[in-house]
């Protein structure tokens, strides 16, 4: 019987071992798409006690807590930080064969060196030799990136955000680098008149263009987009159902637009043909800078209308949507292409049946003048575990080619995510030793072992230009 998280965890054979240990531990990491605060980072916050930096914000282990009858008062409500704590320790046991099973002891192990199994007997002395340890100096938000070998990072930032803590980060570097990501996802929401047109005007204050029509909010895209890159930005994100690729004409956008900002709803085709056009633009621009376009296709979002009344959005009610996206994908990454505007892309799908969608989509458009051009996004949200990452590496590399993938990154709000690098790892490791021992690869070590450290690193670097 094996140990518990021992230093094999995850690897079943002998080869695997050896890749792990003498080829992807070496490797910094590069989280190219994360939800960490740069605020934090910028001030190398300090948290007070293992609640704060463990369980606020992280709705995995709230839907967690909810299911096993925890009351919604200990998730986000008014509990202590140690009665929170504790409820999350009561939790524990009963999220076995859950990843958070594995992830919950893999930081405990990783970060505070502790490899008791939580639980409501271990939880007061595990709460209290966490926050000892989180009360000193190397426990700051930046020395828990470099001891992590986080080499660089990636925020997730709206078009209007200032990027001041990006800058002060920039102007006092500690070793990681951390650079934005534009995510225009709000600019999309022409639905809600309302809303849309108080967004717009946040965009004209930020921009210095006074957006009256369509060409004025490209121009103002524009203008964001220049001011991002020059923090280092190298990226864009979306979270959309699916990608929109409804037909339509410029004059069409114009009238759209224009019905907007004067206050008027708009809706059905009319939405769809603005957020199309508003893509195809986007799109265009990021091939201009050399920009990499990601693409997280098929969440549910805020399921719960009475919970989403109560805590707001990202706070666990949303879920694997059924949408359908072959179609609208193709036709809007044709467009890209026949006009030579189609930059770098990620896509990240969240049900398993796209799958094979996803990793055939690939070589339509694998033009030879970038390796791996086109990406299939690493396991995302309900498939980052074990099943759903072994699944997505399995089926790229039936359909596409496993050695140009660029990897892990953690998706996270929480400092203590790192492990899931580490998880990412294992397993990619345990999928190519178990081949090898099968005689399914050869037995070629040093080749195979360059593979495992370009796709935890090396593919990254090059393909992100960091």
């Amino acid at each position: 019987m094996k140990k518990f998280l021992s230093d094999d965890f995850l690897l079943q054979t002998k080869t695997a071992k050896t890749l792990y240990h003498d080829f992807a531990t070496q490797m910094p990491i590069i989280d190219y798409h994360c939800h960490l605060s740069p605020k934090d980072i910028a001030e190398n916050r300090q948290f007070e006690n293992i609640t704060k930096i463990w369980l606020d914000g992280d709705h995995y282990k709230w839907r967690a807590m909810r299911t096993n009858g925890v009351s919604e008062y200990y998730c986000t409500g008014l509990a202590s930080d140690y009665e929170k704590f504790m409820k999350w320790a009561e939790t524990v046991p009963n999220t076995m064969r859950n990843p958070l099973y594995h992830w919950t002891h893999l930081e405990l192990k990783n970060f505070f060196g502790i490899q008791k199994i939580l639980s409501p007997t271990t939880a007061r002395e595990i709460f209290e030799e966490c926050n000892e340890k989180l009360s000193k100096p190397e426990f700051g938000t930046q020395g828990i990136l470099q001891r992590m070998k986080v080499e660089v990072l990636c925020t997730t930032d709206d078009p209007t955000d200032s990027l001041e803590y990006h800058q002060k980060i920039a102007d006092e570097p500690f070793g990681t680098k951390v650079f934005p990501t534009f995510r225009p996802d709000k600019v999309f929401g022409i639905e809600n008149t309302e809303k849309f047109n108080a967004y717009l005007d946040k965009l004209s204050q930020v921009s210095g263009i006074e957006i009256r029509k369509f060409r004025h909010l490209q121009e103002a895209l524009k203008d964001r987009i220049d001011f991002f890159h020059g923090l280092g930005c190298r990226l864009s994100d979306y979270g959309l159902e699916a990608v929109y690729a409804e037909d339509f004409k410029e004059s069409e956008i114009k009238d759209i637009f224009r019905t907007v900002r004067e206050g008027k709803q708009t809706k059905g085709k009319d939405v769809l043909k603005f957020r199309s056009a508003l893509l195809v633009f986007l799109g265009e621009e990021y091939a201009r800078k050399g920009w990499v376009q990601q693409f997280h296709l098929g969440a549910m979002r805020n399921n719960n209308s009475r919970m989403m009344e109560l805590l707001g959005a990202d706070a666990g009610f949303d879920s694997i949507g059924d949408f359908s996206i072959a179609h609208s994908l193709s036709k809007f990454l044709d467009n890209l292409d026949s006009n030579d505007r189609l930059a770098k892309t990620i896509i990240y799908n969240l049900h398993p049946k796209d799958n094979e969608v996803i990793a055939t989509m690939l070589g339509n458009f694998n033009d030879g003048s970038v390796r791996g051009k086109i990406q299939f996004g690493s396991g995302w949200w309900f498939l980052d575990q074990k099943d759903g990452m072994e699944k997505q590496m399995n089926v790229l590399s039936n359909m596409g080619l496993l050695s140009c993938f660029v990897g892990m990154l953690t998706d996270s709000r929480s400092f203590l995510s790192y492990p899931r690098h580490e998880y990412f790892r294992r397993i990619l490791c345990n999928l190519l030793g178990n081949d090898i021992e099968n005689g399914e690869l050869p037995n070629d070590m040093e080749w195979i072992g360059k593979m495992v450290q370009n796709i935890c690193y090396g593919n990254a670097k090059e393909y992100f230009n960091f």
